[in-house]
């Protein structure tokens, strides 16, 4: 009988190399385009897609995002990540700040970490009453089921990183001043606290690992590779067609008629470059 591999030995299948940046470019602008045709069809069809990113600190969440996301328009794709609860969100269901944000018709909504803070960075930093995470296990299931029967799409990711690399992009954050302002002292009590998020994550994939809602992992050492590797899956994972447009064409001008440029000093931006 073989033994399943752990999450730290599947990362020694990675490629050695990530890609360079010339080839990871070529094949992300090819990739835009059918997020785009994507997202003509999500619109044409009136699809609602939620899709969740969830993983340690220094996972690669941001950057995978962004790499969907910065082609497209923010109107159809809209990324929501929630800051702490406020006192009144407290006494709200809990479910109730993030389904105010759940996609109409024609939208897809991506979470930058979603309600499942509770199974993971609340219940390890103490957050949340350990019996309310649990109750959140037995919960969240049942609710993705409703999701699902709406009609809904819902794509969850988990973004897996190995430890050591945790570390260097950790480190790299405390070196870098463009990227300091990552480094929360959350991120700190995460760090310090690997094997108390693995015993989170893996309660979370027993419970919640469903067939009509399951995880994917992606394995984000090699950011590169996971950006191209998630973006591949997503559009996989949504049948989508090209949907056929009128041929645009810009109209003529209308003529300058009485109109004169106005005798006015505008405060023009200096051209320093």
């Amino acid at each position: 009988m073989k033994r399943k591999k752990t999450m730290s030995a599947q990362h020694k299948d990675d490629k050695s190399e990530d890609l360079s940046r010339k080839e990871y470019e070529k094949e992300l602008e090819r990739l835009h385009g059918e997020l785009v045709r994507l997202q003509q069809w999500v619109v044409h069809k009136g699809l609602r897609v939620i899709v969740v990113f969830e993983g340690r600190d220094g996972a690669g969440k941001g950057g995978c995002i962004k790499a969907i996301t910065e082609r497209v328009s923010p109107r159809i794709f809209r990324v929501v990540a929630l800051p702490a609860p406020t006192e009144r969100e407290k006494t709200q269901l809990y479910m109730q700040r993030y389904v105010r944000h759940f996609p109409a018709a024609g939208e897809i909504t991506i979470f930058d970490r979603s309600w499942y803070n509770r199974a993971g960075v609340e219940r390890v930093l103490g957050f949340c009453d350990p019996e309310d995470s649990k109750q959140f296990l037995k919960v969240a299931p049942i609710m993705e089921r409703g999701i699902v029967m709406n009609g809904i799409i819902l794509i969850k990711y988990w973004l897996e990183v190995s430890m050591e690399e945790q570390t260097r992009r950790l480190e790299d954050r405390i070196d870098d001043p463009r990227k300091i302002w990552k480094l929360s002292p959350m991120d700190l009590n995460s760090y310090n606290r690997w094997y108390d998020y693995s015993r989170a994550r893996d309660d979370m994939f027993k419970a919640t690992d469903t067939p009509y809602a399951p995880w994917f992992v992606v394995k984000t050492d090699q950011k590169r590779r996971a950006r191209l590797n998630l973006i591949t899956h997503l559009l996989n994972h949504i049948p989508y067609k090209k949907v056929k447009r009128e041929k645009i064409e810009l109209p003529k001008r209308q003529k300058r008629g009485s109109y004169k440029e106005p005798d006015y000093a505008f405060k023009y931006v200096k051209s320093v470059y």
